[in-house]
């Protein structure tokens, strides 16, 4: 099929060049003869056939293809940006803390950075907040602190200062690595705010570590102290 239509195609080309030629000739030798014999010329050019057409199951079926495009574009976007529960709020860090690109986990960089000393940043502590409050709901996310020796996970309050040593009672409820007897790679964080509840326990073993209980009157922030290597909050998938 397609080869009869390519031999059609290149007869009609064939044909027009002969018109073409034709027509020059008649131009050089008499401007008259050329004018009377226009209408039979343009009449030979008119009556060529009109471009042949592709057959319909050599074309793409734009339809179909474009109706799935979409549903793909996403499913490969799940599979290179990552759900995280908690990214982490870089306006708290202290200097010495340095986030990841994607504000997911924090290390001790040991240099201190410089950075502006606004009334959210953590001055003396090693601490950086999550950047979004929570004042309703249930909330929950996992810490993996397989690199950390030292570390301090919790909520607390946005009136907690932020400036000097701070100290871990009032307005910030939290697990240390010294309250665990146990080695483990992951903290899950629950918070239940209306039912005036945060608990800690480990993931992976399903073990309670630590349930607080109180009315929660203010949002809470989620809460990093990380004095060594590196925390990271877990994205959906791992947990």
């Amino acid at each position: 099929m397609m080869k009869e239509k390519l031999e059609e195609m290149n007869r009609h080309i064939s044909a027009l060049s002969h018109t073409i030629k034709d027509m020059e000739e008649m131009m050089k030798a008499n401007d008259v003869c050329f004018l009377k014999e226009f209408p039979v010329s343009m009449e030979r050019v008119q009556s060529s056939q009109p471009d042949p057409q592709m057959a319909s199951g050599a074309l793409i079926h734009v339809s179909r293809y474009l109706g799935n495009l979409p549903f793909r574009v996403w499913k490969k976007m799940q599979d290179i940006i990552q759900n995280t529960p908690v990214i982490l709020d870089p306006n708290t860090a202290n200097p010495y803390l340095v986030l990841s690109d994607d504000l997911t986990s924090v290390r001790n960089n040991g240099d201190r950075q410089t950075f502006p000393d606004n009334p959210e940043r953590f001055d003396e502590c090693l601490s950086v907040l999550g950047s979004e409050g929570f004042n309703s709901g249930t909330h929950c996310w996992d810490v993996e602190i397989k690199e950390s020796l030292f570390w301090i996970l919790g909520v607390i309050t946005p009136s907690k200062k932020r400036k000097g040593r701070i100290s871990i009672d009032g307005n910030i409820w939290s697990v240390s690595c010294n309250q665990i007897g146990q080695d483990v790679d992951r903290v899950r964080v629950n918070l239940d705010y209306d039912g005036g509840m945060v608990s800690f326990s480990d993931p992976v073993t399903d073990t309670h570590i630590r349930t607080f209980t109180t009315t929660f009157t203010h949002t809470l922030f989620p809460f990093f102290w990380c004095p060594d290597v590196c925390l990271r909050i877990l994205p959906f998938d791992s947990q």
